[in-house]
């Protein structure tokens, strides 16, 4: 009854009305001016933080805007390298897209991988959220604008905002001309990318819009043995429709597809070797294949068998806003199928242990609605009154093998030949079902309570209902060597998890004059529990577990300046927040099964700052900065003690977050200078720079340390619409690890994902 009167209310409601709940520009190139510092000013960032358009210096939160443009300087193409726009933001991901891709802002985000878990970074593109963050994964495409949100934004939108927020709008049809782009580049490891658009006016009241991009390169390792892992071929296409009948009614139709179809993710590096590598290796030469060098820097890696991937992201999204005269009611509606197919060399090596087949499958609707408003008396105030609801259903499935060699290898282990049953073939299959209800209620309101403050108060409730069901519907033999270790088979389960909250925000804000801005705030941020899906989210027979984790509940407090000066040349905005956490939700990879804890409490307090300066008429210089003083788990037993002599060991108490850096900054020089009429020399040259981090929550190891170097220089011909430019990522090439992982089957044993190395190329763009 609960579930059903919520979704005939929203359906409901849903065939009355469509609308685009927030659209969003962001503009921040300083354009060539004459030669005069007061006239040598940056342009005015508009963003949608707030549910409105308003410039980004009145916006009483932290936000960083990027247009189209700044994303093509920085070569900012798909989630994975976001953090060139901030160093407050950074990804993640290893093997399986859908539980292995993590979004952190300011330290905080999902931590490790989890089958079930949805980001405490909300990902809305073009208004619809997305559930798994794996699904912007593929290449930016026809992206007109990209805004991150720092910190909770519960009481702005409907879905999980409890670290902060990641909104990315397409290029909209417009009704005025034929216009377009092609862009082609091409670079090292055989990298080629092509991609363009076209907007065509079909009436006075109707335009469509097409994109399309192709994408392909070789994998970074190398295969001792011939060819490269980690290839990547991806492909995507989008179709806008916008229909504009009169002043007062907006809709929009947005149709994309998205597919990769690789040998992705299985190269790994072998950073520390636990007893049993060389026997591993052995195997490997006995079946035929010689072993990856032991050295990083060398990024070799190799598998068998082949590792096929392939991700199916596709959707469509129905967007009209009306204008009733007393406001805006908007409405959006999504439909999204997320597929994840893939077969893996769950022993990471040439030799023939252990391979599995997986699938994923998600089916989400989500439909929202608005209204945005201003109120007059008893004093002014704008306003945004909301209604949220998704339904996700998921179903996933692994089935296990026993390779060629397993027989042998597991023989060794146990030192006794024949104890454990491991001849080649299917010996498991397990089957996950989960199902994800949300509806949420919110508000927020900001009031001019006098001529230089503004009182913000917001508020939303959320109901959260989910289900997790697990069977193990074929499982071979109790003397199955992981049956021996105790790990499989799991006791099947079927539970459900539901949970309401209360939260909301209040900020102060103050503007001494037009340049500068100030505010203070405190926001109460909210994620869900659930459900685990794993075959050990129970237990073993004899040994059971709740397979629920807990809510996870976040006190943002925070205060912040925005000051334009040097006669508008010069913007500097800076922010200090402390966050209070309870139950932080961490997930766990420990080499064959993932589990879930809640530290019970943990905290995080620093700063960041971003600096813009336009030096002269010509010369862009930027700089922004977060420090992390504190990024820790509590101390608590429940999260395990570390031994500082064994860092390959767990142990998470006291200890700080995974992949949250006590320093990350970005320092850049951006160049825009005429050479002769209608030509100009364009460029930009970045340093990124990361303190030492933990890369896992399962390990104590770390990365020291890294800086890398970026640059890009180029011929822009404005009489000809055209762009040529030649660029370079990591130009010291600096090896380095993103995350640490538990080489499966090898107990202390441990492999490394590294980061991309030096990369360049060449790209032409033509503009019509």
């Amino acid at each position: 009854m609960y579930r059903s009167t919520k979704r005939a209310l929203l359906m409901g409601a849903t065939a009355a009305c469509y609308a685009l709940s927030f659209q969003s520009t962001a503009q921040e190139t300083a354009e060539p001016v004459p030669v005069n510092e007061s006239a040598r000013t940056l342009n005015t960032v508009t963003v949608t933080a707030q549910r409105r358009e308003e410039s980004i210096q009145d916006v009483p939160l932290s936000v960083t805007a990027a247009d189209s443009e700044t994303l093509a300087k920085l070569r900012v193409d798909n989630v994975e390298n976001i953090s060139l726009l901030t160093p407050s933001i950074s990804f993640r991901k290893t093997n399986f897209a859908a539980s292995s891709s993590n979004i952190q802002i300011r330290g905080i985000g999902t931590a490790g991988n989890a089958r079930t878990f949805e980001g405490a970074v909300g990902v809305f593109i073009d208004g619809v959220y997305r559930t798994r963050s794996g699904q912007a994964l593929a290449n930016f495409l026809d992206i007109d604008n990209l805004q991150v949100l720092r910190g909770p934004q519960g009481t702005l939108f409907g879905k999980n905002t409890a670290a902060g927020a990641l909104l990315m709008t397409s290029a909209s049809p417009s009704l005025d001309d034929v216009e377009g782009y092609v862009e082609g580049s091409y670079g090292n490891y055989d990298a080629f990318n092509l991609k363009g658009a076209v907007n065509l006016p079909l009436t006075d009241w109707a335009a469509l819009r097409v994109a399309a991009t192709h994408t392909k390169q070789d994998g970074y390792f190398d295969d001792p043995n011939g060819g490269t892992l980690n290839n990547i071929e991806r492909n995507g296409y989008k179709a806008s429709l916008l229909l504009e009948p009169s002043s007062d009614l907006s809709i929009k139709l947005i149709a994309d597809y998205a597919k990769e179809d690789d040998n992705c993710c299985y190269g790994t590096a072998d950073f520390f070797d636990g007893p049993l590598q060389g026997f591993v290796d052995s195997l490997s030469i006995a079946n035929g294949y010689q072993p990856p060098s032991d050295d990083i820097s060398a990024f070799e890696a190799t598998s068998f068998p082949e590792t096929p991937n392939l991700i199916e992201d596709q959707g469509i999204s129905l967007q009209i806003d009306f204008d009733t005269g007393a406001g805006t009611l908007s409405s959006v509606t999504g439909f999204r199928r997320f597929d994840v197919t893939q077969d893996q060399d769950v022993d990471f090596s040439a030799a023939d242990l252990l391979d599995l087949y997986e699938t994923f499958r998600s089916r989400f609707f989500s439909q929202e609605f608005s209204f945005n408003g201003t109120m007059n008396a008893p004093v002014e105030a704008n306003y945004v009154i909301g209604a949220y609801y998704s339904d996700e259903d998921l179903r996933m499935a692994r089935n296990l093998f026993h390779g060629s060699q397993a027989q042998d290898f597991w023989d060794v282990v146990f030192g006794v030949p024949g104890l454990a049953y491991a001849a080649p073939g299917l010996f498991s299959a397990e089957r996950f079902e989960s199902r994800s209800e949300s509806f949420a209620l919110f508000t927020h309101w900001d009031f001019a309570i006098a001529e230089r403050w503004n009182l913000i108060l917001g508020a939303r409730y959320s109901s959260d209902s989910k289900t997790g069901r697990f069977e193990n519907p074929y499982f071979r033999s109790m003397l199955d060597p992981l049956a021996l270790a105790g790990v499989v088979p799991g006791l099947e389960y079927d539970d459900e998890f539901s949970d309401e909250a209360f939260t909301g925000t209040i900020s102060l804000q103050y503007r001494p004059n037009a340049d500068q801005m100030y505010y203070v705030s405190y926001n109460r941020g909210y994620k869900s529990g659930g459900v685990n899906l794993d075959v050990n989210a129970a237990g073993v027979p004899g040994n059971y577990s709740s397979p629920l984790y807990d809510p996870e509940l976040i006190d943002a407090y925070e205060f912040g300046g925005k000051i334009d000066w040097a006669g508008g040349a010069a913007r500097t905005n800076f922010a200090f927040f402390y966050n209070d956490i309870t139950d932080l939700q961490v997930a766990q990879f420990l080499g064959l099964q993932f589990a879930i804890i809640n530290s019970p409490t943990a905290e995080v307090f620093g700063a960041e700052i971003e600096q813009t300066y336009a030096i002269n008429d010509y010369l862009i210089a930027k700089g922004s900065a977060t420090w992390l003083e504190t990024a820790d788990f509590g101390d608590d037993p429940v999260l395990g003690i570390a031994d500082p002599d064994r860092p390959y060991l767990g142990g998470m108490s006291g200890r700080r977050f995974s992949t949250s850096p006590e320093l990350a900054a970005n320092a850049s020089l951006e160049l825009d200078y005429p050479i002769a009429p209608g030509i100009a020399l364009t460029g930009l040259a970045q340093v990124q720079y990361t303190s030492e981090v933990f890369t896992n929550t399962a390990s104590n190891l770390k990365q020291e340390a890294v800086t890398l170097l970026n640059a890009n220089a180029g011929l822009s011909f404005e009489d000809h619409d055209l762009t040529v430019s030649a660029f370079i990522r990591n130009a010291t090439d600096e090896v380095y690890v993103t995350q640490h992982f538990n080489t499966p089957l090898q107990d202390i044993d441990r492999n490394a994902y590294l980061g991309d190395p030096r990369t360049y190329g060449v790209m032409v763009r033509k503009t019509f």
